[in-house]
């Protein structure tokens, strides 16, 4: 049976037991599409919220995997300065750390940000063949990993920032002790 004739049989079966508006629904699916509204974006990949954070800079959860594995980033670690008693050697270097790598973000986010409206306008203007979006998607790719690596790498150099106990105590006033990570804090070097 073709595809054709039996969606034909089911939207008959349909009308004759009074399902249409359920069957309407169901074919067409714009109430259920996901992406319904999004094509009004001016970079469809992207919600102007993520735009906004990667030219920000922000963390957009980036750097998850250092954070909630016991290595704190510079952000969180200055916000909680006062708990974890820094020293003014760390407290200023935690500074220049954070300056630094919000540079970094924000240039790596202005990067993917037009790396990802290229793409789109490709799309759009319906010139784009193979070789271009394999090339037009490494590039996001190797942006958007430059990116995650710059996150990772700060918390990797805040934490070598900090002592055991001051890691410790960050996990705990960040709500992770007793996690995996907050009792892997003793392994590190520093």
């Amino acid at each position: 049976m073709s595809n054709k004739f039996a969606l034909k049989l089911i939207a008959a079966c349909a009308l004759a037991t009074g399902t249409t508006g359920l069957f309407a629904q169901h074919v067409h699916g714009a109430a259920d599409n996901p992406y319904a509204g999004q094509q009004t974006r001016d970079i469809k990949a992207l919600s102007s919220t993520q735009t906004e954070d990667l030219l920000a800079g922000k963390g957009m959860e980036q750097a998850r995997a250092a954070e909630l594995n016991g290595y704190p980033g510079p952000m969180h670690t200055l916000e909680l300065g006062q708990q974890l008693e820094l020293t003014a050697t760390q407290r200023a270097a935690s500074e220049q750390l954070m300056l630094k790598h919000k540079a970094e973000a924000r240039a790596l986010g202005e990067q993917l940000v037009e790396a990802e409206r290229e793409l789109d306008k490709a799309f759009a203007a319906r010139r784009i063949d193979d070789a271009q979006l394999a090339a037009q998607t490494l590039r996001i790719g190797q942006l958007q990993a430059a990116l995650r690596n710059s996150h990772l790498q700060t918390h990797l150099q805040q934490t070598r920032l900090l002592t055991p106990h001051q890691i410790k105590h960050y996990a705990q006033l960040r709500g992770y002790a007793g996690s995996a990570g907050a009792s892997s804090t003793s392994k590190h070097q520093h």
